[in-house]
């Protein structure tokens, strides 16, 4: 496919708007990050020093892109912390526009009224570290003026949820009320109440894994082969290039390979069937099947929010994961949470199942539900948590007020 033009065949029309068509007609630009300059839309930023990673590396300052609503009462006691999933961002709630590419990816559950209701708690959202919306990430331009590009380090889950433990710091809130993850949000979740247990009160892990397994870093290393061998990657050193020359094929290619963790065969082979994208037939005639249109679609719509060295970095950080690390094992560190917690999956999840989210919900010491997770029966796969929303909602409302 030419990922720089855009035609009925690849194009799945009954899921798009006009606005996307004319987006995805334009040549994809190098990187789809937030860069200095462009429109802030709902970001506000925290800034701070010396940032040294697990590694041993450094940074000489970060900054961290969050969005909010509601607001910190006079006690300080109804902060609620939202952590978003790889590809994800701060823009929790809100429409698309000027400095946001794409709509709050929990709409229906944040707002007044809703089960992360902004009357009553104040909800902070934050990019995280090596993110490409507005926090400091590879985009980002070092102090010698250039991006980081390859040079940013690599980053782990704990470091990432360090950069978050400053933005709390910043936003003077000592102790969340709640800290709310879905899939890679809910490692950092799981570290929050593990290496701060007196900060975090209440405690929600979805769709999350106790430890990325080899079976799960096996795929993600695929994702990233995918990126690193687009000739236009050039080694991560792409950000001059004009709209067009960058790594998009590599990106899109690890965003439709992602998609197959993300949803289930039950969805796909439903949804799509063995139904052609247009009348020409894909049986030697040169026709697509309507899923690989799909696929195409989503992937080329990616390129134009993301950054490939920031999709490689993000990646990283998630094979990392492991509650149990230098903490006597998984079960050792889970029982060390204070924190009332809900601990949810999807039945159909391929990505992260759920014998992952038993096993974290049995070593936690105060779950809502005993000891076993929630589990819903959806055909969305993995991305249930983002779709499932009345019965995901009444979970968090059960957790929110316990």
């Amino acid at each position: 496919m030419d990922w720089q033009t855009t035609s009925e065949d690849t194009v799945p029309s009954a899921l798009v708007t006009e606005a996307d068509v004319r987006l995805l007609r334009a040549r994809p630009p190098a990187t789809g990050a937030w860069r200095d300059g462009d429109p802030v839309g709902g970001r506000r930023f925290a800034r701070s020093g010396v940032f040294r990673t697990e590694s041993g590396a450094e940074l000489p300052s970060i900054r961290i892109a969050y969005e909010s609503w509601g607001e910190l009462n006079a006690a300080g006691d109804n902060a609620v912390l939202v952590l978003h999933a790889l590809t994800g961002d701060s823009h929790v709630r809100g429409e698309a526009g000027a400095g946001h590419p794409t709509a709050g990816w929990w709409e229906e559950l944040t707002g007044p009224g809703a089960p992360l209701d902004t009357d009553r708690w104040f909800v902070v959202a934050p990019n995280m570290l090596g993110g490409c919306q507005g926090s400091t990430g590879p985009a980002s331009v070092a102090p010698d003026g250039y991006e980081w590009a390859s040079r940013f380090p690599y980053l782990t889950i704990r470091d990432q949820v360090a950069a978050q433990v400053r933005l709390a710091d910043a936003l003077s809130i000592d102790t969340w009320a709640a800290v709310i993850g879905g899939s890679m949000g809910g490692m950092h979740a799981l570290e929050w109440a593990v290496t701060h247990p007196e900060r975090v009160e209440r405690l929600a892990v979805l769709s999350s894994p106790p430890v990325t397994t080899a079976d799960q870093i096996a795929l993600n290393t695929v994702q990233l082969e995918t990126i690193r061998m687009d000739p236009r990657f050039q080694g991560g050193e792409y950000y001059d290039l004009g709209d067009g020359d960058g790594p998009h094929r590599g990106l899109a290619l690890a965003r439709r390979m992602a998609l197959l963790n993300y949803r289930s065969p039950i969805e796909l082979n439903q949804r799509f069937q063995r139904s052609w994208q247009s009348g020409v037939s894909p049986l030697g005639h040169g026709g697509r099947f309507a899923v690989e249109s799909y696929l195409d679609f989503h992937g080329n719509k990616f390129t134009r929010r993301f950054d490939a060295n920031s999709y490689i970095t993000l990646v990283e950080a998630m094979n990392s994961h492991d509650v149990g690390r230098d903490r006597g094992g998984v079960e050792e560190a889970l029982r060390t949470v204070t924190a009332t917690t809900l601990v949810l999956g999807i039945d159909s999840d391929r990505l992260f199942p759920v014998d992952g989210q038993h096993r974290i919900a049995r070593s936690i010491p105060n779950t809502l539900d005993g000891h076993d997770a929630v589990v819903l029966n959806s055909d969305f796969g993995h991305d249930g948590f983002l779709i499932e929303n009345e019965a995901v909602g009444a979970h968090l409302r059960r957790l929110l007020d316990s």
